[in-house]
């Protein structure tokens, strides 16, 4: 086993930021992007002013065997793209790029407040609070914005106006991009207040530069350097452990550096969101609205399934012992211990099933990414149409698919600890599909009827299911007719909106739970529900003939296309309406599922349901 040389040692601030600055210290190309906020930036800068420690910087000797591609700091030199970096940095980026941007940089720093909104700002020290012991050294940061004058009261008062060397010398307001050059400054700020015979100003500035000013040229930063020879697995280990800033570094990030250190001419992020003349797969998966959400993560657990279930294929037919087998998971582990090569095979696979799947939904009519009942199920979804290719057409797969599906989306099956659920689906429903038993999720998978009288919104999976049925066996707009394919659903701004209109019920003191459920809900386009508005459906059936030209037996038609019955709302009978559509849609439902739902008959209650209840008192 190798050992990992490594010094420490302290470097100069200055030194660091002139190395930031001509681009002798580099960042791996993986490295995130400079994210820090304008608080913490003020921050920092006040703790160096006081000499107080800001953390290590984490760097690796560049030229060993491991070819990282590079990228300067953001704002080094132009010159610093043409040089070969001798310190890639690994850790610390946020923190040097922090002070190169608002020490070295001399430009606007482009930075971001407590709400995310971009800014852009200057930094300036405060002299005089800054030299008072009982003031907080914070508040002696200050940000001004691009133009250097802050105001209030919508721009019409002017509280602080910084535009001038000469007013930055008459508010006592030290520039922070003069820190390590600050000759021409100095000498106009004595030459004022000399001229001002203002003696204590000019001995405030002395007394500043021998305290604060020096804090800055001689702080020096503990450094931590990772050698040449040590190996990418340890470098990779290395970059997750220090990379304490911020959000945890995420599997993609982390597989980022490793297939980096792998073949350093490679970039993950570059073939997954595009750059460096590569189109990328997100951009390509977005194409399709369904596919819109599908993350870099995603993505890398479809591929890391159909890896590990290739290594346990391979595991079986090498003869080793059934224990000894790889487990087929998409778990963070699995994914980090995914080759670079078997990624290169295995993702343009995963990428035709993820197309295949855009193609699977708009079939069941799920056009918008935000009716996907379960993102999660998209994953299993791709590796498994991946994997069937052109054999997907065959009306035997799509029949099970589907059926595979809406088990799930109705089971309610991919909400909560689904990484287990994956290895069986990939396993389980390609055998089911040549032939085999049905798989685990389709054997699992329950419905219960009084389970949609507590559906009332899109956080459900089954809510936005029952919709997609809807439209998918036929449901037309009430007023025009027409069938929801993809055009009209966005054309005309079609959405869930209540049959016995909300105001109509509140008039009449329904409860909420009553109205409110999916049962009192359809898919309806937007100019339907503004005829609708708050009438009563015997009253808005008559608007909607008039407006549409249709006469009455047609609207019925399209009326009942809902599993609606129209003689109920011309008669205004919510309650007779409620139990006719709920017997109904759990009829959608049991014809999706292909199995019986339970309806209140305890001969009809699944085992695992009666236990479950059983164990819950």
């Amino acid at each position: 086993m190798s050992v990992t040389h490594f010094d420490s040692t302290k470097s100069s601030l200055k030194d660091l930021l002139h190395k930031v600055a001509d681009g002798t210290i580099q960042l791996p190309d993986f490295q995130r992007g400079w994210v820090w906020e304008d608080a913490g930036i003020r921050s920092l800068l006040a703790s160096i002013s006081q000499g107080f420690p800001v953390g290590a910087l984490m760097t690796l000797a560049a030229g060993g065997q491991i070819r990282f591609q590079t990228r300067p700091v953001e704002g080094a030199h132009e010159s610093a793209w043409l040089k070969t970096p001798d310190i890639l940095l690994l850790d610390g980026q946020q923190r040097l790029t922090s002070l190169f941007q608002a020490i070295v940089r001399g430009k606007v720093v482009e930075t971001q407040n407590a709400q995310k909104k971009k800014i852009r700002r200057w930094y300036y020290i405060d002299m005089a609070t800054a030299l008072d012991p009982a003031a907080d050294r914070e508040e002696a940061i200050i940000g001004v914005p691009e133009n250097r004058i802050v105001t209030s009261d919508f721009g019409r008062k002017i509280e602080l106006d910084l535009s001038t060397s000469e007013k930055e010398v008459a508010r006592l307001m030290y520039p922070v991009s003069q820190i390590l050059d600050d000759w021409e400054w100095a000498d106009r700020y004595k030459e004022h207040w000399s001229a001002q015979g203002d003696k204590a100003r000019v001995q405030l500035y002395k007394t500043f530069k021998d305290t604060v000013l020096r804090a800055f040229h001689e702080y020096q930063v503990p450094v931590i350097t990772l050698g040449k020879d040590t190996p990418k697995q340890a470098v990779c280990l290395v970059f997750e452990k220090v990379n304490t800033g911020g959000k945890k570094l995420d599997a993609f990030e982390l597989l980022t550096a490793i297939f980096a250190a792998e073949d350093g001419e490679f970039r993950l992020r570059d073939d997954w969101y595009g750059g460096n003349g590569l189109e990328g797969r997100k951009p390509r998966l977005s194409a399709f609205n369904v596919l819109r959400e599908v993350s870099a993560t995603d993505f890398m657990q479809a591929v890391t399934l159909l890896h590990t279930k290739e290594r346990r294929q391979q595991d079986k037919a090498a003869g080793r012992p059934e224990k000894e087998w790889t487990p087929i998971s998409s778990q963070r582990q699995a994914m980090l211990n995914l080759p670079l090569g078997a990624y290169r095979r295995l993702a343009p696979k995963v990428e035709q099933g993820f197309v295949l799947a855009g193609k699977f939904l708009r079939t069941q009519k799920i056009y918008w990414f935000k009716d996907v009942p379960y993102q999660t199920q998209l994953i299993p979804l791709a590796a498994i149409l991946g994997e069937l290719g052109e054999h997907w057409d065959k009306d035997e797969a799509r029949r099970k698919v589907a059926r595979w599906f809406w088990c799930g989306v109705f089971g309610e099956l991919y909400g909560s600890t689904v990484e287990t659920r994956f290895g069986r689906d990939v396993v389980e429903v390609p055998a089911w599909i040549a032939g085999g038993e049905e798989p685990t999720t389709v054997r699992e998978a329950t419905f219960r009827m009084d389970r949609l009288d507590s559906l009332y919104t899109r956080l459900s999976a089954a809510y936005k299911g029952v919709q997609a049925l809807l439209m998918r066996e036929g449901a037309r707009d009430f007023r025009s007719g027409q069938a929801f394919d993809d055009t009209v659903y966005f054309d005309e701004s079609v959405d869930i909106h209540h049959v016995f209109p909300k105001a109509w019920c509140e008039k009449r003191k329904i409860p909420k739970r009553r109205f409110d459920s999916i049962v009192n809900k359809t898919p309806l386009s937007a100019r339907t529900n503004r005829i609708i508005g708050g009438k009563a459906p015997s009253t808005y059936l008559d608007d909607l003939a008039r407006n549409g030209a249709v006469t009455t037996a047609a609207l019925d038609g399209h009326v009942g296309t809902h599993r609606i019955d129209p003689g109920l709302l011309r008669a205004d009978d919510f309650e007779g309406y409620i139990s006719h559509r709920r017997e109904a849609l759990t009829a959608l439902i049991e014809q999706a599922m292909q199995k019986k739902a339970y309806r209140g008959d305890q001969q009809d209650e699944p085992a695992e349901a009666v236990e479950m209840e059983e164990e819950s008192g």
